[in-house]
């Protein structure tokens, strides 16, 4: 796997978008993306484009710098490589029947780590990350030289055409049940990880990391049904040993580092071992896209887990 080397974004995802203000197609004009309408989307330098409504600065809850830092610093030292892995196989099982090239989308995808790995996998397929971070949509635009990014709120409408996507994957993030059915071809997929209730349970109370509800898969169930029909589910267990500095790197990229200022996060990791050994617990839950559309959200409800 290699990275883009141009900051342009890939054209051959443009047939994918549209104007999140008119549902326009986007076409490329100088730096920019523009639609019938005139309405612009700069593209970054570093390859991403910025498609939030209106160009609204991203709310409260996008990752920052540091975490998606501390994410690809994670990430590189292979930890989570075998739940990697295990999407990517579940990918190209769904990519062995078609010979034309296909597209897949990670919602809230951070740096592009797991959409690369499926990338690498599926030759035939492109890939778009898509987060609420520009910081993550930086990393993810070079995360593979068939992958773009943009900046889009996942748990919202999304800035693509109805039916054009083959394979979406959503890994540790909020998902929309409704605009996912939308997006996805009618023979499409939806492949998601979450963390088991015995995720990382070893540094919940030393590192004041949040818990994962016992619930969590069953309400994820109820819901993508009756819109998503689940056709697999693998349960990953392995056990990590690490350091002090990975231990850091681990709560710092997530969600608890939110609520636990870096100075505290860093002290309750100086004071574990040496070597802290701790479990990962991943379920991975491949659903097929059914024909019926989820029911309307109710007003200032989000359609997420």
């Amino acid at each position: 796997m290699s990275a883009p080397s141009s900051s342009r974004f890939p054209s051959r995802l443009l047939p994918l978008l549209h104007c999140p203000l008119c549902q326009s197609p986007l076409h490329p004009e100088a730096s920019a993306l523009r639609c019938a309408s005139r309405h612009g989307f700069d593209i970054a330098r570093q390859g991403y484009v910025h498609l939030l409504p209106g160009r609204l600065q991203a709310p409260g809850n996008a990752d920052t710098q540091p975490m998606v830092a501390a994410r690809e610093a994670f990430l590189a030292r292979g930890h989570f490589a075998p739940l990697a892995a295990l999407l990517a196989e579940h990918a190209a099982r769904l990519d062995e029947s078609d010979e034309t090239e296909r597209c897949a989308v990670e919602v809230g995808a951070g740096t592009g780590y797991y959409l690369a790995r499926v990338l690498d996998r599926c030759p035939r397929m492109v890939g778009l990350a898509i987060d609420l971070s520009r910081f993550a949509a930086r990393r993810a635009a070079r995360a593979h030289v068939r992958a773009g990014a943009i900046v889009a709120d996942g748990e919202h409408v999304l800035p693509l055409r109805s039916h054009s996507v083959a394979l979406a994957l959503s890994v540790f993030a909020p998902r929309n049940a409704r605009e996912l059915h939308r997006i996805l071809h009618p023979r499409g997929a939806l492949l998601v990880a979450t963390p088991s209730a015995r995720h990382l349970r070893e540094l919940i109370e030393p590192m004041g990391l949040l818990s994962v509800d016992a619930r969590k898969e069953e309400r994820l169930h109820a819901r993508l049904h009756p819109s998503f029909e689940l056709v697999a589910r693998d349960l990953l267990e392995r056990e990590l040993h690490l350091t002090r500095e990975e231990v850091l790197l681990l709560a710092a990229m997530g969600p608890s580092a939110f609520h636990v200022p870096a100075e505290a996060l860093r002290r309750r990791a100086d004071a574990l071992p040496a070597l802290t050994t701790v479990t990962a617990s991943f379920i991975v839950a491949t659903y097929q896209r059914a024909a019926q559309p989820p029911a309307p959200a109710r007003a200032g409800l989000r359609t997420c887990d």
